[in-house]
């Protein structure tokens, strides 16, 4: 196994609705959200953690595979493919496709033969920031970077808010700077999964509360090389579309 190459996707992810990630910050502050997004610590900005990403992707493209009942819950492993080949043998081949991409953590009971037939990690998420053009955009308007929103249960009974909380979010229209590293070994083709699953990411969403309407991101521009990839996107949903003419 050579490697061949390494390639850079990069673009921009817009959120469509309010997106929100958590911090793990429990602490209460005074004038502050008792449910805040996760910030970097040097800027205080929001970003969108590459594990985020990566965790979504992976898990929508083995639900759509149908090996989610295989391995009970935990992410699809090295020690899974044994269970795939006696009950789903037809899907083997995209099984370890999507182990090549995301990693598939071996034990000393993972077989060698097919350690070396995975072999490494493809695909490395990294952090998304801000788009910089959108920060200066928000501060020359005086804007906030996040947005609280309230949220309140309803007594179906006497039909009065009870339990109020207040959420932070980013808000609809922050654009982040994606950046995604794909290697390649030997002469495998294994873009048309890493497309497939960032348009699953763009049908469902990112982050916490999605069926509140949280989350929902688009890809406004995907380049490779200098290259736009938004026509690979575009023509998951439409396979029959020339990537010539697809808007």
């Amino acid at each position: 196994m050579k490697l061949t190459s390494i390639q850079k996707l990069t673009g921009i992810l817009e959120l469509v609705t309010g997106l929100h990630i958590g911090s793990g910050n429990t602490d209460m502050h005074i004038g502050g959200t008792d449910n805040p997004v996760i910030k970097h610590p040097r800027t205080l900005e929001p970003y969108i953690p590459g594990s985020s990403i990566k965790g979504k992707v992976r898990s929508l493209l083995e639900w759509e595979m149908g090996v989610v009942d295989i391995t009970e819950g935990s992410p699809l492993g090295l020690n899974h493919i044994k269970s795939i080949e006696s009950k789903r043998a037809t899907i083997r081949t995209q099984a370890i496709d999507l182990l090549r991409l995301f990693g598939g953590a071996p034990d000393i009971k993972t077989d060698e033969a097919l350690i070396k037939e995975v072999g490494p990690t493809r695909l490395a998420f990294w952090d998304c920031s801000l788009e910089k053009a959108w920060v200066e955009e928000m501060n020359s308007r005086n804007l906030l970077l996040t947005e609280t929103k309230m949220e309140n249960v309803i007594d179906r009974i006497e039909g009065v808010a009870k339990h109020p909380r207040n959420t932070e979010r980013v808000p609809a229209g922050a654009r982040f700077d994606f950046n995604l590293t794909i290697r390649q070994h030997d002469a495998e083709e294994l873009m048309d999964v890493v497309w497939r699953g960032l348009t699953l990411l763009e049908l469902t969403g990112l982050g916490g509360s999605g069926s509140r309407g949280y989350g929902k991101v688009k890809f406004t521009s995907l380049k490779m090389n200098g290259v736009d990839k938004l026509p690979e996107l575009h023509k998951v949903n439409n396979p029959h579309a020339d990537s010539k003419t697809v808007a």
